[in-house]
C-alpha cells in the first residue's frame, strides 16, 4: 500500500492541467480549460478541465474526477498504477507497505492535530472580539494599522492572552491534550508545566488550501529586544512551512480569474493589498522561497509578480526565488516599490486605480530587473560585468521551454552587448551540467513496474427514487458546506452563534436518523461529518483528492459547473440571481425533498410488508404497519405544504 504522505505529494505535483495536456489540446476559457474529449467522440468541445479545483469533467460522457482517475480511464490502469505512473513522471520515490497499527495511529493523531489548530483559532479570534484585553490590546492594534472588521474576520486573526499559561490552561480544561498543544507548538514545556508559546501576541492563522488552519504567526506587540517580532508555529505533522504560502486559501479564487499572482513578503502586506482591493496575493511569510509554494501558486497561475520594496539587502538575499519560478516553467515579473515603501504602506496611500496602474507600469522581466540591480556595482569593471552576465545565463538556464529560452537569450544579447552565439554556449553546458535532457520525459507504459491491465466496465446500479435528493444534498455539502446558513445574536451575553451549511444539514439528517441509499454518498458524507463534529470543514480538494476513486470521481463530478455566466450579462450590471445567494431557501428545500424522498420509500417498504402480512392473514401485523404507514403519510403531506407543492429534482 502507498502511504498517505507519498499519495499527498503525488497530488501536489500531478497538477490538472499539466497531466491532462499530454493527451488533450487545451484552450482557456475564463477560469477552466475547454478541449476535444479523449473519451468519446466529439466534435464540439465538453471536455472542462478546472485548475482552481484540480478536476477534469466532459458534459458529455459524464466522465470526471482528479489527475489519478484521468490516467485511470486513459490508461486502463488500477489506482495504486495510476499513482505510480504519475510518481515516475515527477520523480517521487515509493515505497510500499502495509498500513500498521502505528499508521492508524498516526493518521489519527494528525486529525486530532487539526481539530486542536481549529479549536485554537476559534479561542484567539474569542479573546480579541470579547476579552477586554484583547480589545484594548489586539484590537487596538490593528485598526491602528488601519485593517476592516471584515478583514479581520476573512483571515481568522485573533489575540493570544498575555498571561503565560492562559490558551493552555483552558485549552487543557476543555478536554484537549498536553501531547498535542506541545506538538502543535500552540504550549512549550519546561519541567513539568506548560506554556503558551504566543502569548501577548496578534495572531495570523495560516490555512491549507481547504481553510484548515494548520499553523500560526504571532506578532509581538510590546517592545522587547530578546523577544522576536514574529513567531512561527513549529514544523509539525500538519504543518511544513516550506509547503504552504499566506493567504492561499483567501486568495486562490482571485489568482484564477486574474490569472495572476502577486508575491508579498509578510502577513500585514497580505492584508493590506487585498483591502486595496488586490485579492490575488500572498506572502512567503518572510522565509525563502522555495519549490513546493511555488508548484503550489502554480496550480491556480502561470503568473506570479514578486513585489519588493527599496531594500537592496533584502531584495538580493531573496532573488534565488526568481530562479526557483522560472525552472518550474512560470513567467516572473518584478515590481519595485518607491523608495521607503512596502506593500503595506504603499497600499495605503494611493487608491486602488493607482496602487494597480503603478504595478501594471513598473512591472518588468527578471534580466531587466538583474541588469539594473547588479549593473551598479559591476559599473565599469569587465570582471564583475561577466560575473552579472553569468548570473543571468544561470536563471535563463533554468527555464524548462525552449523558446521561452530563446527569447531572454535574446534579450540579454541586446541589454548586455554580448553576442547570442555565446549566450547559447553558456546556456548549453550548464543545461547539461545538469542533465536536463530526461527531465521532462513523460514515461511509458513500458516504463512502469506494473502490468497493464483491463478495467471491467462497472454494471449501472438502479437508481434509487431518492437518489436525486441524495445527490443534491452531497453537492450543497461539496460546494457549500463552510458558507453561512444563520447567524443569531444571543441577548443574554451578545454572543454571535453562527451555523454554516453543513452544520445545518448535517444535524438535520443525523437527528432524524436518516441514512443514504447510494454508498458513495452515505461514505462522503460519514467523512464529512466526521469533520463537522470536531469543528473542522475538510473542503472539496479533500474529496477530490480522496484515495478512493469512487468518492474522488463523483465529488469532482458534482463540483463542475456545467454553466458559467456570459460576459455580456457582466458588463450590461444585469442583476442575477445566483445559486450562492439563494441558499437559505435551496437548502431547506433539498432538506426536505431528501426527508420526503426516505419517508417516500419507507412507505413503498411497509406496502411490500403488509401484502406479506395479508398473505398469512396476521391481522395484528397488519394494524400496525397500516398506523405507520398513516404516520409517515401524514409527515409526507405536512412536507409537501412547507415546500408549497413545488417539485424539486
Amino acid at each position: 500500500m502507498i502511504d498517505h504522505s507519498t499519495i499527498e505529494r503525488i497530488l501536489d505535483a500531478a497538477q490538472i492541467v499539466d497531466v491532462v495536456q499530454e493527451y488533450v489540446p487545451l484552450k482557456r476559457r475564463g477560469v477552466n480549460l475547454l478541449g476535444l474529449c479523449p473519451f468519446h467522440n466529439e466534435k464540439t468541445p465538453s471536455f472542462t478541465v478546472s485548475p482552481t479545483k484540480g478536476i477534469f469533467k466532459c458534459f458529455g460522457c459524464g466522465k470526471g474526477g482528479n489527475s489519478v482517475n484521468f490516467i485511470m480511464e486513459h490508461e486502463h490502469l488500477s489506482y495504486p498504477e495510476a499513482l505510480k505512473h504519475l510518481a515516475k513522471k515527477y520523480h517521487i520515490e515509493i515505497e510500499e507497505k502495509e498500513l500498521t497499527q502505528e499508521d492508524l495511529e498516526k493518521q489519527n493523531e494528525r486529525e486530532s492535530l487539526l481539530v486542536l489548530t481549529a479549536y485554537a483559532g476559534r479561542q484567539f479570534t474569542e479573546n480579541l472580539l470579547h476579552s477586554d484585553e484583547g480589545i484594548s490590546v489586539g484590537m487596538t492594534y490593528f485598526k491602528e494599522r488601519g485593517f476592516r472588521q471584515d478583514t479581520l474576520k476573512k483571515f481568522d486573526l485573533g489575540y493570544s492572552l498575555e498571561k503565560r499559561d492562559a490558551f493552555s490552561k483552558k485549552a487543557t480544561e476543555d478536554g484537549y491534550r498536553q501531547e498535542f498543544l506541545i506538538k502543535t507548538g500552540l504550549s512549550i514545556q519546561h519541567e513539568d508545566r506548560i506554556f503558551d508559546r504566543f502569548s501577548g501576541r496578534v495572531m495570523f492563522p495560516i490555512h491549507s488550501l481547504s481553510g484548515q488552519i494548520l499553523g500560526f504567526g504571532g506578532r509581538i506587540l510590546k517592545t522587547d529586544a530578546k523577544t522576536a517580532k514574529y513567531l512561527n508555529s513549529p514544523e509539525s505533522d500538519i504543518y511544513h512551512k516550506s509547503k504552504i504560502v499566506y493567504g492561499i486559501y483567501q486568495a486562490r479564487k482571485a489568482i484564477t480569474q486574474n490569472d495572476k499572482c502577486y508575491l508579498v513578503e509578510g502577513y500585514t502586506d497580505v492584508l493590506s493589498v487585498h483591502e486595496a482591493g488586490i485579492e490575488n496575493v500572498v506572502a512567503s511569510s518572510g522565509t525563502s522561497l522555495t519549490q513546493e509554494q511555488v508548484r503550489l501558486i502554480k496550480r491556480f497561475t502561470q503568473n506570479i509578480t514578486i513585489l519588493y520594496d527599496g531594500d537592496a539587502a533584502g531584495i538580493k538575499a531573496s532573488i534565488r526565488g526568481i530562479d526557483i519560478i522560472l525552472e518550474e516553467g512560470m513567467n516572473v515579473k518584478i515590481v519595485l516599490l518607491p523608495p521607503g515603501e512596502d506593500p503595506d504602506s504603499y497600499s495605503k496611500k494611493v487608491s486602488y486605480e493607482e496602487f494597480l496602474k503603478y504595478l501594471k507600469q513598473n512591472e518588468t522581466d527578471f534580466i531587466r530587473f538583474k541588469t539594473q540591480l547588479l549593473l551598479s556595482e559591476a559599473q565599469s569593471d569587465p570582471v564583475r560585468r561577466a560575473d552579472l552576465i553569468r548570473d543571468i545565463v544561470k536563471s535563463i538556464a533554468v527555464i524548462p521551454e525552449t523558446i521561452t529560452r530563446t527569447v531572454y537569450i535574446k534579450e540579454c544579447s541586446n541589454l548586455m552587448e554580448v553576442s547570442e552565439p555565446v549566450l547559447y554556449n553558456e546556456v548549453n553546458k550548464l543545461r547539461q551540467q545538469k542533465s536536463f535532457q530526461d527531465r521532462n520525459r513523460y514515461p511509458g507504459l513500458e516504463d512502469l513496474p506494473v502490468q497493464k491491465i483491463t478495467v471491467p466496465v462497472k454494471q449501472v446500479a438502479h437508481e434509487t427514487g431518492s437518489f436525486y435528493s441524495e445527490k443534491e444534498i452531497i453537492r450543497l455539502l461539496l460546494k457549500y458546506g463552510s458558507e453561512v446558513f444563520e447567524r443569531i445574536i444571543n441577548p443574554e451575553d451578545g454572543k454571535e452563534k453562527v451555523t454554516t451549511i453543513a452544520d445545518y444539514i448535517v444535524d438535520e439528517i443525523v437527528s432524524d436518523e436518516l441514512t443514504f441509499e447510494n454508498q458513495t454518498f452515505a461514505k462522503i458524507f460519514s467523512d464529512y461529518r466526521f469533520h463537522v463534529e470536531q469543528g473542522l470543514f475538510p473542503g472539496d480538494k479533500h474529496f477530490v483528492r480522496h484515495q478512493d476513486p469512487d468518492i474522488s470521481s463523483v465529488s469532482a463530478d458534482l463540483l463542475s459547473d456545467s454553466h458559467q455566466l456570459s460576459d455580456i450579462w457582466k458588463t450590461k450590471q444585469t442583476y442575477i440571481e445566483t445559486e450562492t445567494m439563494l441558499l437559505k431557501a435551496i437548502v431547506p428545500d433539498t432538506v426536505l425533498k431528501f426527508k420526503s424522498d426516505k419517508l417516500k420509500n419507507e412507505m413503498k417498504k411497509l406496502l411490500r410488508q403488509i401484502e406479506e402480512a395479508s398473505k398469512v392473514n396476521d391481522n395484528e401485523r397488519i394494524v400496525t404497519l397500516q398506523k405507520k404507514y398513516s404516520l409517515i403519510s401524514k409527515a409526507i403531506n405536512r412536507i409537501s405544504k412547507n415546500l408549497g407543492d413545488r417539485i424539486i429534482l
